[in-house]
């Protein structure tokens, strides 16, 4: 397929880089494709497409959402593609790896003085900014405050794993009792933990065993080993995720549940009362449950015997530009970007109906509203946050290394198999 040719003035392709201004018509109609892995959002994403397109009509956007482990292999394909998508995940190892050459410098952009430097060194390699914070997120155990409180647990006081972990045993009994059936008639179990998806034991709970070994994602980038230092406390955190399913008394079973059953088929309609999610899950939640999803926080997620009152919080997604659109479509590209994370009709998508919280400086007088959101900035007021360092991971750690975890909770592989395992994983990747 040969790309459209570059007809637009070079000083209106030039201008449209620089801010987030509104392109001329030009002789050809400019291209933008999204390629993201945030289904949560895509409805609202592509809202947020059709309302750019209706001022800017030399501008076809189209938004493709893919969920989970598919992602990174459908991303390479399209890659390959002489027309590749203009807008893309790229995580830190991308950056430095293999998008390196494919990847736009947006060094240029206005929106990169709004980071800090801490940001910014997730989006950065070799000084310059490759790709755009899409949002700074946070997970730890979402929960439904009414169900807490029906069962007389007050949540303020779950700050360290033994409070949680005696708190689900006490709802756990009651809910085996009977004794919210009335209030809640399809409450079976505490918890949902959707095993099947790689991201969630691969990337979001072996992340908060990482992170306080290895701190930050940039170190992560340049670690060849790991040692899984706080191994016994992932196991705890594996035990305390899963002991209050409705399967555990066969964990074999847990690796069945995906995504759809733990949020919309569990969460959603009070068949459990927590999963282990972050506030990305609250677009959901709003579409399917919105009066459930107005009962929602979220308490700490804890690595018993360290950070155990704590969120996990980070940069979660990042864009890039295809540095091999043509100008006029990475004009086009730079220029949706700078409009739906800098004006002022963005930021209230961006944080209103996306769920994301800004990962720039200058949302002054952006009030966020969507409880799980509220909740994780309510955790960074207080400093209770601890970091993610998955972009820094090696390609791949993510689904070999959920492979392993899933193997533990099916009963094929002990844990001391499982931390090995792991941590050769992470070795050979690298």
């Amino acid at each position: 397929m040969v790309k459209r040719t570059k007809t637009i003035l070079a000083a209106a392709v030039t201008a449209a880089a620089a801010g987030c201004i509104a392109m001329p018509v030009s002789a050809e109609q400019a291209k933008v494709d999204i390629f993201q892995n945030k289904s949560e959002f895509a409805e609202q994403l592509q809202a947020a497409a059709e309302l750019y397109m209706e001022s800017h009509p030399d501008v076809t956007i189209n938004v493709e959402s893919v969920q989970g482990g598919d992602y990174s292999t459908s991303l390479n394909a399209k890659l390959l593609q002489e027309d590749g998508p203009e807008i893309f995940g790229a995580e830190l190892t991308d950056m430095a790896g293999s998008f390196k050459d494919l990847l736009e410098d947006l060094s240029d952009q206005p929106w990169v003085d709004a980071m800090s430097d801490e940001i910014k060194s997730n989006c950065s390699v070799d000084g310059k900014v490759l790709a755009i914070p899409v949002s700074v997120e946070g997970y730890g155990l979402v929960y439904n405050k009414e169900i807490f409180e029906a069962a007389g647990i007050d949540a303020s006081t779950l700050t360290s794993y033994d409070a949680i972990d005696e708190a689900f045993a006490s709802l756990q009994e009651k809910i085996d009792n009977g004794e919210l059936a009335d209030q809640f008639p399809v409450l079976e179990a505490v918890e949902e933990y959707a095993a099947k998806e790689t991201w969630l034991p691969g990337y979001h709970t072996v992340n908060v065993a990482l992170q306080a070994e290895l701190g930050d994602a940039p170190t992560a980038l340049v670690t060849p080993e790991i040692e899984l230092t706080y191994a016994d406390g992932l196991k705890d955190l594996f035990d305390l995720l899963t002991k209050y399913t409705a399967y555990r008394d066969n964990l074999s079973m847990i690796n069945a549940v995906d995504y759809a059953t733990q949020i919309g088929g569990g969460l959603a309609i009070e068949r459990v009362a927590v999963v282990q999610q972050g506030n990305w899950i609250a677009p959901e939640m709003q579409n399917i449950a919105p009066d459930v999803a107005e009962k929602l926080d979220i308490l700490p997620i804890p690595l018993k015997g360290t950070t155990e009152d704590s969120i996990a919080v980070g940069v979660s997604v990042t864009w890039g530009v295809n540095a091999n659109s043509s100008d006029v479509d990475k004009a086009a590209a730079k220029d949706f970007l700078n409009w739906l994370f800098q004006s002022d009709e963005g930021k209230q998508i961006v944080v209103n109906e996306m769920g994301c919280i800004p990962a720039f400086n200058n949302y002054d007088g952006i009030e966020i509203t969507e409880p799980l959101s509220a909740a994780v900035k309510r955790y960074m007021d207080e400093g209770k946050t601890m970091g993610w360092t998955m972009s820094g991971w090696p390609s791949g750690f993510e689904p070999v290394s959920a492979a392993e975890f899933q193997a533990y909770l099916g009963g094929d592989m002990t844990w001391d198999e499982c931390v090995e395992a792991v941590k050769n994983d992470w070795a050979s990747l690298r």
